[in-house]
């Protein structure tokens, strides 16, 4: 099942994901449709080039004129959607999502689709401290990962499709897990992190800090400006897998506090230098994807 140019594309929300995937696959060619909330969106959409036609309604015209749907909304939203409007798809249409959680939704959103209606999930791992279609930019997919999300019930043909379109937009690695393995992973390496940041703003409210800060904190701060109806949400979704992730970590930082509390250097180190080994394996992989 290949995605050749004359397929064409429906975004169902079209914030900063939804845009940036429009805007990618407009730059290859592609006939792309919008339906979301705001009509101020899709005026924006139009105007730059992001989309072809857009509408603030359920309408039934582009949904039909669609071989691909991707559905960038919450996962209860998206849900609801399919719920309420799952009938109008089109048999032969391939569904995919953007959503950040996956166990939760996708054996539900499979169970309630008409024969003939496949959805393939994905996970785009990729974004930015802003968010709205006005601040799409698909050269956040050069660098970043693109998780495609089997269950047994995708066709080989579908998983393929999927695949090909992360490589359409530009990611720099496709691979796939299943539905629990991926919720596991994303506990420690988005959520987890999210969790981390949020805490450590929270954590010390002196008005001053932004005068002595240094390019260490501004890092590991970066995710701090977070969108707190969406990730709180994520966050309860995936909540048993986070749950042992923080749990983890609290334990980790809890040795490290004690290696501090005690003078214990060389316990210190010895983390320390675990932690580098572990890090630098990520820097070689940035690395390779560049060359």
């Amino acid at each position: 099942m290949k995605i050749d140019v004359t397929k064409k594309f429906l975004i169902v929300g079209l914030g900063l994901l939804g845009g940036c995937y429009a805007m990618a696959l407009k730059k290859k060619g592609y006939t792309v449709y919008a339906i979301t909330k705001d009509q101020k969106d899709i005026d924006y959409a139009i105007e730059n080039n992001l989309i072809d036609e857009g509408s603030v309604h359920i309408d039934e015209k582009l949904i039909g004129s669609a071989d691909i749907i991707v559905f960038a909304l919450y996962p209860h939203i998206f849900k609801e959607w399919i719920k309420e409007n799952g009938h109008l798809i089109n048999q032969g249409t391939v569904i995919t999502d953007v959503t950040g959680v996956k166990s939760c939704i996708v054996y539900e959103i499979q169970a309630m689709l008409k024969k003939g209606v496949e959805f393939i999930a994905a996970h785009p791992m990729a974004g930015r401290e802003v968010s709205g279609v006005q601040n799409s930019d698909d050269s956040i997919f050069k660098e970043a990962n693109y998780i495609v999300v089997p269950t047994e019930n995708n066709t080989f043909g579908a998983i393929e499709l999927c695949k090909e379109l992360g490589e359409i937009l530009g990611f720099a690695s496709v691979s796939v897990l299943d539905p629990e393995k991926h919720d596991e992973m994303i506990a420690f390496l988005s959520q987890l992190t999210h969790c981390i940041a949020v805490s450590l703003m929270c954590a010390n409210d002196n008005p001053g800090l932004v005068f002595y800060t240094g390019d260490s904190f501004r890092d590991l701060t970066r995710i701090a400006k977070i969108n707190d109806e969406m990730w709180s949400e994520l966050f309860l979704a995936n909540k048993d897998a986070l749950l042992k992730e923080m749990d983890k970590y609290r334990k980790t930082f809890d040795k490290l506090y004690e290696c501090v509390k005690n003078n214990d250097r060389e316990e210190m180190r010895s983390m320390m230098r675990i932690s580098s080994e572990r890090r630098d394996k990520f820097n070689k992989k940035e690395k390779s994807d560049l060359l």
